[in-house]
């Protein structure tokens, strides 16, 4: 019998145009894997005003919210690959738009989520009333991913018009604890009440623990999934500690909510995996043409008027560097925020003498990335200070797919890491990664075997072993081409895949018998039908 899967998200890289972060991939992934076990899954995310456009409407949706009634539709559109047990679908509402961070998500400053939380409730509303009318046919499972789709098991707790929710198990899968959805209970047009006004709530199991006028989103998915998920085993352990901000970060106020359902054996770590099939593979020697390419791409919006100037000397840069190529390159592909890039905005000389040590070896450093504002420019005025820092303040997957092949090292000193998937991108093109030893990258990679990794007790201690890591990490290249070569292959043979994680996924949040392997089963037949030749013959 198959299982009939809804995965609830707010991006899903299966279909084109959403996707800001490492959710997306997951979202895109973990589905896939399901389908080639025969498996049915359903994929459902905001349109945000323009994902609905080339899809077909499927189903009008009725409901009540903020106490009056709406109208939802219901869209089902192409995926970036054709799969017969894999639909993709959005929900379009007038209230449900494309935000100011990947087309998606809201930066509200002054009331954090206050937007997104508007959004995210109507979409959640919308997707239990798809549910109700048995857009998908009988689920089995519906796995919510981080906050934004965590009130799906507020309506199944407290909303009298959604018990048909309470015949389905819930899986909550936390991509990123430190960002938590915490909006009011009242007295707020972005507040639980606001939204649902007609429904008894009980307010002492909804409260953040901190904020007791408050709830909190991701603490709601923590409290009331039948199996709450991390990306990673470490990541798990982390997050049950209380943070110590920057030396260390953890549980972020949720600590306790976390460790209490580890004790009810509803928390487990499982590690994200990688594609090792059917990847885009990048050509030798591209990365200067695609990066001069997307620079003067870039130059021609109307939207980067203020990075002109920047774009203009970064190109001047990368052609400097197409004509004199350099010995070494790192590289860093992510969003410029707090997590990624806590280490340099904390102390700036950190990153120079990584520039200093890579001068001595004809090196250079690449970034790239956009982000918030105080980091692009920290990293555009270091730009301008150092020759051999080339900032890419932008996105391409030209450019992206380049660095991962052509550079030398993979730099990933995240402040925390629920898992990560750069490391493993890299790793997967025998590109040594330096790492800071956090959440899913000590799961990834390993010290002198298949990369690097420093760490400390204080910030101060982590900061000077990066340096002196990523300097014995140079001298390795450089001065011991044996050892580098056995870390890179090291690397490059590791393998994070998703047949692993999902046969875990069926285990323990699912509480499904594992799929079989049918390659091993064809593999194993296959052997006992060569064995018994042999024998008979014999």
């Amino acid at each position: 019998m198959k299982t009939n899967f809804l995965f609830v998200c707010a991006e899903n890289d299966g279909i084109p145009n959403c996707k800001a972060g490492g959710m997306g991939d997951v979202v895109r992934d973990v589905p896939r894997q399901i389908a080639s076990h025969g498996d049915t899954s359903h994929v459902i995310t905001p349109s945000y005003g323009r994902l609905h456009q080339n899809g077909e409407k499927i189903a009008e949706l009725s409901f009540i919210y903020r106490g009056v009634p709406q109208e939802a539709h219901l869209y089902e559109v192409p995926g970036k690959k054709v799969d017969e047990n894999i639909k993709h679908y959005v929900i379009d509402h007038p209230e449900i738009k494309s935000g100011d961070i990947a087309h998606i998500y809201f930066n509200d400053p002054e009331q954090p989520f206050y937007t997104d939380a508007c959004m995210f409730s109507l979409f959640c509303t919308a997707v239990a009333q798809a549910v109700k009318q048995d857009v998908f046919g009988e689920l089995q499972i519906i796995h919510l991913h981080d906050w934004h789709t965590s009130l799906l098991l507020f309506l199944k707790e407290f909303h009298p018009s959604f018990s048909v929710l309470k015949n389905i198990r819930f899986v909550y899968s936390i991509h990123n604890l430190a960002i938590q959805g915490i909006r009011p209970f009242r007295n707020n047009h972005s507040s639980l009440k606001a939204f649902f006004p007609e429904v008894m709530i009980d307010e002492d199991r909804l409260k953040d623990p901190r904020y007791h006028d408050c709830i909190n989103l991701m603490a709601l998915g923590i409290r009331f999934a039948d199996a709450v998920h991390t990306v990673s085993p470490s990541y798990k352990e982390d997050i049950k500690k209380p943070s110590d901000f920057p030396a260390f970060v953890g549980g972020e106020g949720l600590e306790n909510d976390l460790t209490k359902a580890d004790e009810e054996g509803r928390l487990f770590g499982i590690l994200n995996g990688s594609n090792y099939k059917n990847i885009n593979r990048a050509k030798r020697n591209e990365l200067y043409k695609n990066s001069l390419k997307a620079i003067f791409k870039w130059l021609q919006e109307p939207n980067k008027k203020y990075k002109a100037d920047f774009l203009a000397h970064t190109g001047n840069k990368v052609y400097s560097l197409s004509l004199n190529k350099p010995s070494f390159i790192c590289a860093s592909v992510a969003r410029l925020t707090e997590q990624k890039f806590y280490f340099y905005k904390d102390n700036p000389d950190t990153l120079i003498q990584l520039l200093d040590l890579l001068k001595e070896k004809n090196g250079v450093y690449i970034v790239l990335g956009t982000g918030a504002p105080e980091y692009e420019e920290l990293l555009r005025d270091i730009s301008y200070q150092k020759e051999n820092f080339i900032f890419i303040n932008g996105q391409s997957e030209e450019i992206i797919d380049s660095l991962y092949f052509e550079s030398n090292i993979y730099l990933m000193p995240s402040l925390f890491e629920p898992c990560g998937i750069s490391q493993m991108l890299a790793m997967r093109n025998g590109q040594p990664c330096l790492v800071h030893a956090t959440g899913g990258l000590i799961d990834t990679v390993d010290h002198l075997k298949s990369g690097f990794s420093f760490s400390g007790g204080t910030m101060f201690e982590k900061h000077a072993n990066f340096v002196s890591v990523f300097e014995d990490a140079l001298n390795l290249f450089f001065d011991e081409k044996e050892i580098w070569k056995h870390i890179s292959k090291t690397a490059k043979g590791k393998r994070f895949s998703w047949e692993r994680s999902v046969k875990e996924y069926y285990s323990q949040l699912y509480l499904l018998e594992p799929p079989v392997d049918n390659n091993f089963q064809a593999k194993r037949r296959s052997t006992k039908s060569k064995s018994s030749k042999f024998i008979y013959n014999k």
